[in-house]
């Protein structure tokens, strides 16, 4: 398919033929939750643990004589029942991760790039670089061309000051094309590839 290419200010710049294979799919909403879903349970720590009845500094001595109490029969005061006890069943650190095969991973980025296009968030630079590169002039810039809410991603590695003035804006981020992701791409209301990006991904994905 062909797309209009733009320049950052938002004027015209040409145009690009965008592969089918990897821009023009129609989006499957399941393999993409599915990818969202891998991704953030992989990011999340699991260091959620509370304190087992072996975890308490108590004595294991059983409390009182079996019988002739009147009372209950305990043992351990380790035990859940008593205050200060451990707790039964309770979480304990483990990995959240789990396992998405990786021709799956690589379907979901597809069909995650087709959905920006069906939906119109696409744009695609010329390049991402600006002669003057100040979070203000950036600012200024990205509000002539609509542009709020946004991913950028650039070729193998973003211009320094480019990355390092857009880094102040809340709504964008600047990423590297080796590290396009499906959750990055769903969260923000815009997808900007530069052409190095765009080609990077063709490339990628013959």
């Amino acid at each position: 398919m062909k797309f209009d290419i733009t320049s950052i200010d938002g004027s015209a710049a040409g145009s690009l033929e965008l592969s089918d294979a990897v821009f023009g799919l129609e989006p499957r909403a399941d393999l993409i939750a599915r990818m969202v879903r891998w991704q953030l349970a992989k990011r999340q720590r699991g260091t959620h643990q509370t304190l087992g009845r072996a975890d308490i500094h108590r004595t294991g001595k059983k409390m009182y004589k079996q019988k002739g109490t009147g009372g209950a029969r305990h043992g351990s005061a380790r035990v859940p029942q008593f205050r200060g006890g451990g707790r039964a069943m309770g979480p304990v650190a483990r990995s959240h991760a789990h396992d998405l095969p990786k021709k799956v991973r690589a379907l979901a980025l597809k069909h995650a790039l087709s959905a920006k296009v069906r939906a119109g968030g696409l744009v695609i630079w010329e390049s991402a670089d600006v002669e003057n590169a100040k979070t203000k002039t950036l600012r200024a810039t990205f509000e002539k061309a609509a542009l709020k809410n946004a991913l950028i991603i650039d070729g193998a590695a973003p211009h320094a000051k480019f990355a390092v003035a857009a880094r102040n804006l809340p709504e964008i981020d600047v990423l590297p094309v080796q590290g396009v992701n499906v959750y990055d791409i769903m969260r923000r209301e815009k997808l900007v590839l530069t052409k190095a990006a765009v080609e990077a991904l063709e490339a990628r994905f013959k």
